[in-house]
């Protein structure tokens, strides 16, 4: 019984390690392959562009620079704290946004992160919005709106345009910003002919051509909350998947990075449908999500206003859900990809939010946040560590009749089985006590990688030499973390090595092992060493327990440096609890040993 035990334990700890195993040599490899087409489709499109072609053979629009695009239209800045950039008269077009608070890598001079792009631009990302229907003179894309009020567009001075048709439709538009990323938009049309009209108002976020380093993160391309169901694709299904029909009574949707997203948010008491949809124009692929709100007739004489909402930022926790609470967006934080585990992922990360919050208050870092995390999670799980120890200190005591009574029973299996439950009836032995704290840790394991994978707050965030808790620890051993003047990680034959088939993954595992991987292997080794010793274990077991540190070590190399933290404080901790646990139940522990013979009298010579 307790054998079957500790392999349990075993087989728990070695199925973790090749899940991790299989994320880096499998999973990996297959992204780094996929990484290599999109960059050689991408060769292969700029080659076909050269030649005055599209992909597909038809051909191509010129593609502009950035400022060759932005100088097509006349402008009105944006400038608030957040957001810089402009809009567009020609179409009223939101296409041009830079997020001032995000930079786009850790060095002191990175540009800010750049999200939307103007039309004519390779990768135009952009949302436009306004009236649809059969009658004439409805503004378009092309539509040159006039300034009414002076810009810029600030989050304490709002922008208004006009646009008069010859038709006699009048069109007013008013747009605010708040401090951080709501656009409302504000439309009011007025019919000045003597027909009556009929007119839906619409909103459609489109991107044209998607850049080689998008579309590989779970969360990368269209997304929607539909009647309070999140529907979400990413780049490849949403080409491949055709046209995508929704039906709503409020809800938002839009077009979505790991971090940042556009999205519309139209009246919540509207219905509407939407569509998800690819075209082809001008040789690029252009991913769009719409939709289009109730059909309104309006009279001579008459006018209607129409107000709706554009989500232009980055996907701060805190900040979806103010939004969500202000205007009544379903499950707006679900913008973040929780994982199938979102009810453990979620308040995970709210609890290391918290403490970040207060901690920043001490001028102190996300990194002492993942240690009051650690602190908080051993403190739960204490009660079952010291369940698990009272129960191994029983199994030690009885471990001498457990093994008379195997010598004795040796023959008869099942007399042998009957009266080792009898003992441990008697002595109140439960070994599936000593699994607990093994199991516990999977899911925290699961939900914390999600936490550090997919959430802003942990981007760029700093503690230590680490300067980005989401990306793998920046140091490598092989110039000892930085002391020597080499830059393994950028020489030419070790990035050739990376690519060889079989062998790169793991070479490249090896290549990129920082200090904290290093860190949590020893501070796991000298854990394992501390506690109690495993009885009732083959002798390979036991070796694989003493090589777990090390394999974990390396898988883990080019895993969030975060979680790797958070995994040393916790083996940190576990030193600690053991220690004072196996004092309480009166287990030897090689401390204890180790300096009683550091602090032994030395004998004395004998006299000569």
């Amino acid at each position: 019984m307790q054998n079957d035990n500790r392999s349990f334990i075993i087989f728990i700890a070695v199925t973790l390690g090749l899940l991790l195993v299989y994320q880096q040599f499998i999973i990996g490899p297959r992204e780094k392959a996929r990484e290599a087409q999109l960059a050689q489709a991408q060769a292969t499109a700029a080659a076909a562009h050269k030649a005055g072609l599209a992909p597909d053979g038809t051909p191509a629009q010129p593609q502009l620079t950035r400022a060759q695009a932005l100088a097509l239209s006349p402008r009105v800045a944006i400038d608030t704290p957040a957001l810089s950039g402009s809009i567009s008269l020609t179409g009223a077009r939101l296409d041009d946004l830079f997020l001032k608070q995000y930079r786009q890598t850790t060095q002191a001079n990175s540009p800010p992160v750049e999200l939307l792009r103007p039309l004519g631009a390779a990768n135009a990302y952009f949302a436009v919005n306004g009236w649809t229907g059969a009658a004439a003179g409805l503004p378009t894309e092309t539509t040159a709106w006039t300034q009414v009020s002076q810009g810029p567009l600030t989050d304490g001075h709002p922008l208004e345009l006009s646009y008069a048709a010859p038709s006699g439709l009048v069109f007013h538009r008013e747009i605010k910003l708040d401090p951080q990323y709501l656009f409302t938009v504000t439309d009011t049309v007025e019919n000045h002919s003597a027909q009556p009209v009929t007119l839906r108002p619409y909103g459609s976020v489109q991107r044209r051509g998607v850049p080689p380093e998008l579309g590989r993160a779970s969360m990368e391309g269209a997304i929607g909350m539909f009647d309070k169901v999140l529907k979400e694709t990413k780049y490849p299904a949403w080409k491949k998947g055709g046209e995508k029909d929704y039906t709503s009574t409020g809800g938002w949707l839009g077009v979505t990075d790991k971090y940042w997203m556009t999205v519309f948010a139209p009246p919540q008491n509207e219905p509407l449908q939407a569509q998800f949809r690819v075209t082809s124009i001008g040789g690029a692929d252009d991913y769009e999500t719409a939709y289009v709100g109730q059909i309104r007739t309006l009279a001579p004489g008459a006018s209607l206003t129409e107000t709706t909402h554009v989500f232009a930022g980055a996907k701060v926790v805190k900040t979806l859900r103010d939004y969500g609470g202000a205007l009544g967006l379903p499950s707006f934080d679900k913008a973040v990809d929780w994982g199938v585990l979102e009810v453990l992922t979620k308040p995970v990360f709210m609890v290391l939010d918290t403490y970040a919050g207060w901690l920043a208050n001490l001028r102190l870092g996300f990194g002492w946040a993942i240690l009051a995390l650690t602190l908080t999670i051993r403190g739960l799980m204490f009660p079952a560590f010291n369940a698990s120890y009272a129960m191994s200190t029983k199994m030690k005591k009885v471990q001498p009749e457990l093994k008379a009574l195997q010598e004795r029973l040796k023959g008869d299996a099942a007399a042998q089985q009957k009266e080792m439950m009898a003992l441990y009836q008697r002595e109140k032995i439960n070994p599936v006590t000593g699994c607990i704290p093994m199991l516990l840790p999977l899911p925290v394991f699961y939900a914390l990688n999600n936490v550090f994978n997919v959430t802003i707050e942990m981007r760029q965030a700093s503690f230590g030499w680490v300067h980005d808790l989401s990306a793998p620890d920046p140091t490598t051993i092989w110039n000892l973390f930085g002391l020597l003047p080499w830059d393994p990680l950028n020489n030419a034959w070790i990035l050739a090595i990376e690519h060889l088939p079989m062998v790169g993954g793991f070479l490249s595992l090896l290549f990129h092992l920082g200090a904290w991987p290093v860190i949590y292997a020893t501070t796991m080794w000298c854990s394992i060493q501390i506690g109690p010793t495993m009885t009732g274990i083959d002798p390979t077991q036991q070796q694989m327990m003493k090589w777990m540190p090390w394999v974990f070590m390396i898988v883990l190399a080019q895993s969030a440096v975060g979680l790797v933290i958070y995994w040393s404080f916790s083996s940190i901790f576990t030193m600690i609890q053991q220690y004072f646990l196996m004092r309480r139940f009166g287990v030897d522990n090689p401390l204890d040993q180790f300096i009683a013979r550091l602090f032994a009298p030395k004998p004395s010579k004998a006299p000569s």
